[in-house]
């Protein structure tokens, strides 16, 4: 293949976006919850629904098993970490859900993050980039 060839192929595979199905063991509580997290339900059948908050979204599924939703992690780079644990904390989400949370905190790999965990078991990460890295680690892009 020669180089020209080559190069418009790699022009051509230029991507958009890659979305998550996130499993939901209540489909409709699910929904709910995002919403007070932060997220648009832009579009919603009786199985599949589409949030999204700013840029970033993902696909919400009516699908259940719970091995594979309490193995299934997000991770969630926002602008300020702090905003949403204070929204989080304000809104009663933990209460109202039934939800575990951790609190911020520094990670040694560049994030400054903290932990909810959604009504079917999906544990998320959300947190923001920090300028300190401990050695041996990496900072997310």
């Amino acid at each position: 293949m020669d180089d020209w060839l080559r190069q418009r192929i790699l022009m051509s595979m230029e991507t958009v976006e890659i979305k998550a199905f996130v499993p939901a063991r209540d489909f409709e509580l699910s929904k709910r919850f995002y919403a007070d997290l932060g997220f648009t339900v832009a579009w919603s059948s009786d199985d599949l629904a589409y949030l999204h908050a700013g840029e970033t979204s993902f696909l919400l599924q009516k699908f259940y098993e719970q091995r594979h939703a309490e193995n299934f992690m997000m991770h969630m780079l926002v602008v300020d970490v702090e905003a949403w644990w204070h929204h989080v904390t304000s809104q009663g989400l933990p209460e109202r859900y039934g939800v575990r949370t951790v609190p911020p905190g520094d990670r040694p790999w560049g994030i400054r993050d903290f932990v909810i965990i959604d009504p079917s078991g999906v544990l998320w990460r959300i947190g923001q980039n920090t300028e300190k890295v401990t050695e041996g680690t990496y900072a997310a892009s």
